[in-house]
């Protein structure tokens, strides 16, 4: 059985559900190396967008159409960053703070994009992980407080990569309580 090496990640969608919105950034660390990691940011693959959402990002669609990758670069460009950040005897888990969200839109512009998905077919949730570890209700998953909880005066800014950081710190304080 391989070692599982933890791999945070967050992303900034265009909308609530993958393949009618476009993920239009990604951010991941390595458990092993919080402070390092890779951003990327994609071109849109249409022009639907929540307008909250592309107010989130701080960007415009426009924008992303003319500096982002092309999705199929940028998943294999975050493939080989996986590769390169695990062993050969370890398999890469995704941990996300609502996995489901950020899991979704990695999940199919993996499948859609390159040749399948690295990370499996499921993802390791921190605010679920939270309420099991914790007792806590659903309610006191919100990463303000859990991070007040568990000491963390850090917060998320909507990059994905600081996210992803941040998120992973929330999980490592979990796993050593």
């Amino acid at each position: 059985m391989k070692k599982e090496h933890f791999i945070s990640v967050d992303i900034e969608a265009a909308g609530p559900v993958p393949g009618e919105f476009s993920m239009l950034s990604l951010g991941a660390c390595s458990l092993h190396d919080v402070e390092g990691g890779l951003f990327l940011e994609f071109k849109p693959i249409n022009q639907n967008a929540d307008p909250d959402a592309i107010k989130v990002t701080g960007n415009t669609l426009d924008d992303l159409a003319r500096r982002g990758l092309e999705p199929l670069e940028g998943m294999n460009a975050f493939r080989t960053w996986i590769e390169e950040t695990i062993e050969q005897d370890e398999t890469p888990v995704f941990v996300g703070f609502n996995a489901p969200f950020d899991w979704s839109f990695v999940n199919y512009y993996f499948h859609r994009f390159s040749h399948g998905n690295p990370f499996g077919f499921a993802g390791l949730d921190i605010k679920s992980f939270y309420m099991g570890k914790f007792g806590s209700t659903w309610s006191e998953t919100k990463s303000s407080k859990i991070a007040s909880a568990l000491n963390i005066s850090e917060t998320g800014d909507h990059n994905p990569l600081h996210d992803a950081q941040y998120q992973a710190r929330l999980f490592l304080a979990m796993l050593q309580r």
